[in-house]
């Protein structure tokens, strides 16, 4: 019922041997390092729960929470494969990639939802949203477009206010002043 205390001016190793006399695992403790060499690594729980487990495949960790405390977050090299990406209690979630492009794929769709707050999608290009076998459904009480340009006049009689929505030839959209019948102009300056 005591420690057993290893003490050494340089470093420590213990190996494990197999009935033939071969090292099968080591663990070098020196004075800036501890290496640990065999085929699995394992850290366990009181009650004997892996916690954390390495081979040369892969890294598990079997906690409920992994928490990543550095200023920078967590970063990747290659893929991420996670059922749930959740930021803390009243801290901003945020998955950037500050010089390529950030995708995120799954054969059953993506769902992004905000319960009390609003989603912000920012970009100093283009923002494309592409259904190749579907429908783009803007669902909402208000849609609003508040930089669309506002096309020449195209009709005559009062408008009251109100203003359609023209598309032009490749697709952009711009303002008519409403009038009885449509007032788009299928060669608008605004296409041009």
């Amino acid at each position: 019922d005591s420690s057993l205390l290893l003490q050494s001016t340089h470093n420590v190793t213990v190996n494990a041997r197999n009935s033939n006399g071969e090292v099968t695992g080591r663990l070098n403790v020196g004075p800036k390092m501890v290496e640990f060499h065999s085929q699995q690594f394992q850290i366990n729980s009181k009650d004997g729960k892996p916690l954390f487990t390495v081979d040369e495949n892969e890294v598990v960790i079997g906690t409920d929470k992994l928490r990543v405390t550095g200023p920078e977050g967590a970063l990747f090299e290659h893929s991420v494969e996670t059922p749930l990406v959740k930021a803390e209690a009243f801290k901003q979630l945020r998955l950037e990639s500050p010089t390529r492009s950030l995708s995120m794929d799954a054969p059953r769709g993506i769902n992004i939802k905000a319960q009390a707050g609003n989603i912000e999608a920012l970009s100093q290009m283009d923002i494309k949203l592409h259904s190749s076998d579907g429908v783009l459904l803007l669902d909402a009480e208000t849609v609003r477009l508040p930089k669309l340009p506002e096309g020449a006049r195209g009709g005559s009689g009062i408008s009251q206010g109100l203003y359609e929505i023209c598309v032009c030839p490749d697709g952009k959209l711009y303002l008519s002043v409403a009038g009885v019948g449509s007032t788009c102009q299928e060669y608008s300056r605004v296409c041009q």
